[in-house]
């Protein structure tokens, strides 16, 4: 079965930091992609999203968030501005995002583990109280990201491009939480070890794009390369690729709240 039969949805892309958005937008719907959910990470790019998300009514999905990458150097009010426009946008968004901690020691040395958990825990109040889900970084934070998670009692999470320890993936799944599966499946040892262990009614696709993959070779992602994801995915698992296209996109639709 070809790419094209399959109904396929990108559930995290970095829509704004795309130059030509137009072309990505139909390279996607070439390859069956029925829905891209294009993530924030700062007050701008949040202003973007929604932008994308009104040209591409009912292909382009919002969410709106806060990279703890961009923690560093932040003032509370230039926090507090972010958080604002989401609650101001909450109607119109299907999730919050991309948002969570991030322990690599570059972005530590300019927001520390308090502060970043202080901002997430923001963020989970607010996603809690509008019963929204949240679209979760959780690099080296893996323990944490998901403590703080459950603890705010977020009913929907996706711990997206997940590499941590099966401990922890074990507790994400007993929550009913999921994980997303991006195009270094091909590659990475421990995102694919992941995405074994996960069952399937737990899986989501992505492409992160416009992420750089690869090792030998590398390549700057397209949604489109959402084709790489399921691909890999379907190896990984030893599972027909129909069969994956079909539950991951159920999957999407469910925890966003999406009608296609």
């Amino acid at each position: 079965m070809k790419g094209e039969a399959y109904r396929l949805i990108d559930s995290h892309v970095h829509l704004d930091e795309i130059e030509n958005v137009e072309e990505a937008v139909q390279g996607a719907k070439q390859v069956g992609i029925v829905v891209l959910l294009a993530v924030g990470q700062d007050y701008d790019s949040n202003l973007k999203v929604l932008e994308l998300s009104e040209k591409y009514k009912s292909f382009v999905y919002p969410a709106l968030g806060l990279h703890p990458w961009n923690l560093g150097g932040m003032s509370e009010s230039e926090i507090d501005r972010i958080l604002r426009l989401v609650e101001d946008n909450i109607e119109s968004i299907v999730a919050i995002g991309e948002v969570g901690l991030y322990y690599d020691k570059r972005v530590r040395a300019r927001a520390d583990k308090d502060r970043q958990k202080a901002v997430f825990k923001e963020i989970l109040d607010l996603a809690s109280r509008y019963k929204k889900p949240v679209s979760v970084h959780s690099r080296y934070s893996w323990k944490d990201s998901f403590d703080l998670v459950r603890e705010s009692m977020v009913e929907r999470a996706v711990f997206h491009w997940f590499t941590g320890l099966s401990s922890v993936l074990r507790e994400i799944v007993a929550g009913g939480y999921f994980i997303s599966a991006t195009p270094a499946a091909e590659y990475h040892d421990e995102h694919r070890r992941a995405i074994k262990e996960t069952p399937l009614e737990n899986l989501l696709l992505e492409t992160d794009a416009p992420v750089w993959y690869g090792r030998e070779t590398k390549y700057k992602s397209r949604p489109a390369d959402i084709l790489r994801s399921l691909k890999a995915v379907a190896q990984v698992r030893g599972q027909e690729e129909a069969v994956v296209a079909e539950k991951t996109t159920t999957n999407a639709i469910s925890i966003f709240g999406i009608t296609i």
